[in-house]
């Protein structure tokens, strides 16, 4: 498909900067099939049936934005995927200044040295400190998406805001949105109308912000990120469809880690290791009934699996309907329930 079927004008301000406060008031847009309804989160305990699964993604987000110097050049560094203890790929700004062994400061006594350099400009470091979790600590940054970051410097609010209530496992350089809409109180809620939870960790890679540069879906090639599923929580969801629950994915990134792991027959099998799965319409969904979601960029890998899962049409309507009625997009926006006929 071509790119450009997935493009629709957004006015700048539905771009949420900062979340709803409580986080389980914002709002949310129910798509049945072809059918739109207006709610909040704190309605989802209704929205969804006794014996259906929710499946929330655990990673944490990590200060993964470094800003050093090699000489009088400034160099940029957003982390993206960790290959060992020290070792990460990451996007560069001025990457062109750096060469095969070049090494950067980027403060805080922590250095980095350029190991590899890949064909779609990443590079990989090795980074160096007395304490290295500390070192990366001290000097990294939170790094906010482009289109929030563009507006307004990050701050102190941001350290919790771009956290998850069930953020546990450090590696993500993005957080997975969605999960941003769930409080305590909402869970238990949740609970009481027979609605299950299961874990599991895919770890967002700084690819999930790369535009989409070709013409046609079929060139573009998805960044790798890391993510598992243990044979138990493997084993209750599977349970849970056998006995007529349905599967709602709390996150496009829990939805692409568990399509990984689903076999031909539909079982969702144990899974670890690097996923780079891109979901257009045409792809046949396996282990998901449904998704959680927030409002997604134009002719983005996103809003192109959320077209796969309801159909390019009623996606393009859905998305219409909420710029219509205020609904705030991205990161710190509202949220969606989508759920296939």
């Amino acid at each position: 498909m071509q790119v450009a079927d997935f493009d629709f004008e957004l006015p700048p301000e539905r771009i949420a900067l900062r979340p709803a406060s409580p986080r389980d008031a914002a709002r949310l847009l129910e798509v049945r099939g072809g059918l739109l309804g207006d709610f909040t989160m704190r309605d989802l305990p209704g929205r969804l049936r006794a014996g259906d699964v929710l499946v929330i993604n655990d990673t944490r987000v990590i200060p993964a934005q470094l800003h050093g110097t090699r000489g009088a050049a400034r160099i940029g560094v957003t982390l993206h995927k960790r290959e060992a203890e020290d070792m990460w790929w990451s996007f560069v700004k001025n990457a062109r200044r750096l060469r095969i062994g070049d090494s950067v400061d980027f403060g805080a006594g922590l250095s980095g040295e350029v190991i590899e350099r890949s064909d779609d400009g990443a590079i990989l470091w090795r980074f160096s400190a007395a304490d290295l979790p500390a070192a990366m600590l001290a000097a990294g940054t939170m790094p906010l998406p482009p289109y929030i970051a563009g507006k307004r410097p990050t701050d102190d609010r941001d350290a919790a805001d771009y956290q998850t209530l069930h953020a546990a496992r450090d590696g993500a350089v993005a957080a997975p949105t969605a999960g941003l809409h769930f409080t305590p109180e909402l869970w238990d809620s949740l609970a009481a109308a027979g609605v299950g939870r299961e874990v599991v960790t895919l770890h967002v890679g700084a690819g999930t912000f790369l535009p989409v540069k070709v013409d046609d879906t079929d060139d573009h090639r998805m960044h790798a990120e890391w993510g598992s599923i243990d044979a138990a929580t493997a084993a209750r969801l599977n349970a849970a469809r056998a006995a007529g629950g349905r599967v709602i994915a709390v996150g496009t990134t829990s939805l692409r880690l568990l399509e990984s792991a689903v076999d031909a027959d539909g079982t969702i099998q144990p899974f670890s290791g690097d996923t780079a799965i891109f979901i257009t319409p045409g792809y046949r969904f396996g282990a998901i009934d449904g998704l959680v979601t927030n409002f997604h960029l134009p002719r983005s890998t996103l809003f192109m699996l959320v077209s796969a899962l309801m159909g390019l049409e009623v996606m393009r309507a859905a998305y219409a309907h909420a710029i219509a009625d205020g609904y705030r997009f991205y990161s710190y926006g509202d949220g969606s329930l989508l759920l296939p006929e």
